[in-house]
Formats: C-alpha cells, sequence, structure tokens
C-alpha cells in the first residue's frame, strides 16, 4: 500500500492551445495526459533530473499505469496548474498523484499513475527506487523523501 504525501505539490502552470481542443470546443483527453506528463518532467528538471542521469545509473523510468478522472471541463478561456506529488511505497513501484486545477482552484481532472525504474540492461524493474532517487536530487523532501 501506497504511503500518503506528506511533502508540498510541485504545481506548473500550463496555457490552454487551440490545438489542444476537440470538436465541441473542450479540451481533448489525449492532453490531460500530456499536461500530466509535461508537469512531471518539469519537476524532475527542477529537481536536476534528466533522462542523462537516470541512463548513467542504468535505470530509466517507465509508466505502468495511468488513471485519469475528468471531474470539469477545460476550454480555451482557461489557464491550468498541475500539482504533482510523489507517494512512495514499499515495492518496486511509487504513485504520482497529479490535479489539474482552473486558475479559480476548480479541479478539472486527477491524474494516478504507477511508475518504476526499469534496469536498463536486466529490463525489470528495480528494488527500491526512490534509493536511487534520492541520490540523485539536491531536495529529496520535494519527491517526499
Amino acid at each position: 500500500m501506497e504511503n500518503a504525501p506528506a511533502h508540498a505539490p510541485f504545481e506548473v502552470p500550463i496555457g490552454i492551445r487551440a490545438s489542444d481542443l476537440d470538436v465541441n470546443g473542450h479540451v481533448r483527453s489525449s492532453m490531460y495526459l500530456e499536461y500530466a506528463e509535461h508537469a512531471r518532467w518539469a519537476m524532475l528538471q527542477a529537481a536536476g533530473i534528466s533522462p542523462p542521469v537516470f541512463i548513467a545509473r542504468g535505470v530509466g523510468p517507465v509508466t505502468l499505469e495511468t488513471t485519469v478522472r475528468f471531474r470539469r471541463e477545460l476550454t480555451i478561456a482557461d489557464s491550468i496548474v498541475v500539482a504533482s506529488v510523489f507517494a512512495w511505497g514499499e515495492g518496486k513501484t511509487w504513485n504520482l498523484e497529479q490535479t489539474i486545477r482552473r486558475a479559480d482552484g476548480t479541479v478539472s481532472a486527477e491524474v494516478t499513475s504507477v511508475n518504476g525504474l526499469l534496469d536498463l540492461k536486466e529490463r525489470r524493474l528495480v528494488d527500491a527506487p526512490q534509493d536511487h532517487v534520492r541520490a540523485v536530487v539536491a531536495e529529496p523532501a520535494r519527491f517526499g523523501l
């Protein structure tokens, strides 16, 4: 079972573009995943983590499962903030909990993903992925470590 996050979320503002919309004039469903992915990498980059950092350790981040709960539609008139929080457990995976909010605070979607670190040679998930993350970040508390 995953532990409850005990740290402040990392927040990334994102502007909605006309190309993000579907024929109904609201943000198409696949864009919510792109917003979440953008926020995830922004958080990692802010902590000094990039793909070469992981590759140098012989690991790569993988997403095993993603769930999106749509709450309120977004339109071109909205600006959003994506808040991201890591929730670590005892095993080989962790959850990344993300909330997509309009500027007025209305929750538009909740995105939860199950993630791990893949050993790039053995092609298996590594044990204790938080140890790899802790070893390369300047501010482990940002990741709940």
